[in-house]
């Protein structure tokens, strides 16, 4: 009975346009703050989960989205695909919030030391872990098979939930995962080379007048104060630069609207991390393109991600903080949990001074940079071997099964990813003009085929994986499926 409605389903998924119900259903779960202390005799704490349930029947999967470095809502807004997909498989669908993040503070004053040390990525996970069986058990759905998701670092906490616990977690889909890089495996830099690529490919002058534009500036600024002046008018910043740190920190701040305009790259309009037009490479490269002052060309095309309500000037120094992640760790107290994560167990540092052809001026941060700079704010460092010991390198994922590896070639993190599946069990897909994580989006008309047709693979995977589980259950009579 399932088998036969494999291929209809398939001709159906890509139309299905299941918006995400709002409001989300809220749970809350009491967790610990530590998994791995004995005796343990600290209080546990508020987690948040949002679920949805109208779709579940007994039996069928629970879709389990494995919440990143932001409030859940964000995510639940931006995740589209679990609900097209979920009311064909009888799917009762949760997003799980992580710790330190959003609403689900372990402590009134999280974000500093001593508090603070409870957030690592082995935590997450075991909180993950807890969640799921309390959602069996609520639901009475214990026989119910788990498909994780996750997107950029969810994916990669959905992956490794599908490695570490496989009793659990009988698949995963983990969209934009950058691996190699996290570990410390490849050196970051390619990263920015992505981005100069992406504008490359839509017209090579964008390219030309970003680099004269941050020539100019480099060359205006060893003039001293008269020329930080000057910069700073042209690119119309509300306070001006008044030394090298404030034209560091000013450099930083335009890079990053670049790495989210490029990672952002959608074919429609969205606001997952701004108000962003359709395409918004394009956009800014013809703002860029269409000024003969390169300065002026660069505050149009910054213009595109800073400049969204025609404010008059741009506040450099609250748009953007930085971190101890050269990507960007974002605003607010999420900034801060993620700028921790990145001083102990990520590897999101630059130490390369190679700018040859890059569209950025050079901008290296090593790991002793890095390490002083972690010292001084949380009074640590990076524990540069602990996440590949936990996880495991890359190279001898030999062992995973049943996960999908998908990345789209205009996202900055695509090289960062798996590239090659690491077993005969795990699927990689590469998404020709997909940005970061497109696939779990909601399908919409303006979606590349590629897309679709890699939310195809990935629907087609789910079903195998569910019906080995079924059938290893014992439960052939069970179809949790339904055509509509």
């Amino acid at each position: 009975m399932i088998l036969h409605l494999i291929s209809l389903l398939l001709l159906t998924a890509t139309a299905w346009s299941q918006s995400p119900p709002w409001p989300p259903k809220f749970g809350y779960f009491q967790q610990k703050i530590t998994h791995f202390n004995f005796p343990n005799k600290f209080p546990t704490f508020r987690t948040r989960y949002l679920y949805e349930d109208k779709w579940y029947k007994s039996g069928g999967p629970i879709f389990f989205y494995c919440g990143n470095e932001g409030d859940i809502e964000g995510f639940w807004n931006n995740t589209g695909f679990m609900f097209d997909i979920a009311p064909g498989f009888n799917a009762l669908v949760v997003f799980a919030e992580h710790r330190y993040y959003g609403q689900s503070l372990p402590f009134p004053s999280s974000f500093t030391q001593p508090f603070i040390q409870f957030l690592t990525i082995e935590e997450a996970l075991a909180d993950f872990a807890d969640l799921i069986s309390v959602i069996q058990a609520t639901f009475n759905a214990t026989s119910s098979p788990v498909i994780a998701f996750g997107g950029s670092y969810g994916g990669m906490l959905a992956a490794v939930m599908r490695l570490k616990y496989p009793h659990l977690v009988h698949g995963a889909i983990a969209s934009s995962a950058p691996f190699k890089w996290v570990l410390g495996e490849e050196p970051l830099h390619p990263f920015f080379q992505t981005i100069k690529n992406d504008y490359f490919n839509v017209n090579a002058s964008c390219v030309s007048v970003i680099q004269t534009a941050y020539e100019t500036i480099l060359q205006r600024a060893l003039s001293g104060a008269e020329g930080l002046k000057n910069i700073s008018q042209s690119l119309r910043l509300c306070s001006p630069l008044q030394n090298q740190s404030d034209l560091d920190w000013m450099l930083r701040w335009s890079r990053n609207a670049f790495v989210f305009m490029t990672m952002m790259d959608y074919p429609y309009q969205a606001s997952f991390m701004g108000n962003l037009p359709a395409y918004p490479v394009n956009v800014s490269c013809l703002r860029a393109i269409n000024e003969t002052d390169p300065l002026v060309g660069l505050r149009e095309a910054l213009g595109v991600f800073y400049n969204t309500t025609n404010v008059s000037c741009f506040d450099y120094k609250s748009q953007y903080l930085d971190c101890a992640d050269i990507t960007g760790c974002g605003l607010g107290n999420d900034s801060i949990a993620w700028d921790f994560q990145s001083c102990t167990e990520m590897h999101l540092y630059d130490p390369s001074n190679a700018t040859a052809g890059d569209m950025f001026p050079s901008l290296p941060r090593t790991l002793e940079q890095v390490n002083e700079y972690c010292e001084r704010k949380f009074g640590v460092s990076l524990a540069e071997n602990q996440l590949r010991t936990f996880i495991g390198p890359t190279a001898v994922w030999k062992h995973a099964s049943n996960i999908v590896f998908s990345n789209g070639d205009l996202d900055p993190w695509m090289n960062g990813g798996f590239l090659e599946p690491p077993s005969k069990s795990v699927t990689v897909l590469q998404i020709h003009g997909g940005a970061h994580h497109l696939d779990l989006r909601g399908s919409n008309p303006a979606d590349p085929p590629s897309v679709t047709e890699a939310r195809q693979t990935e629907f087609a995977e789910i079903q195998k994986w569910l019906t080995a589980f079924y059938k290893g259950r014992m439960m052939d009579d069970f179809v949790p499926l339904l055509v509509h």
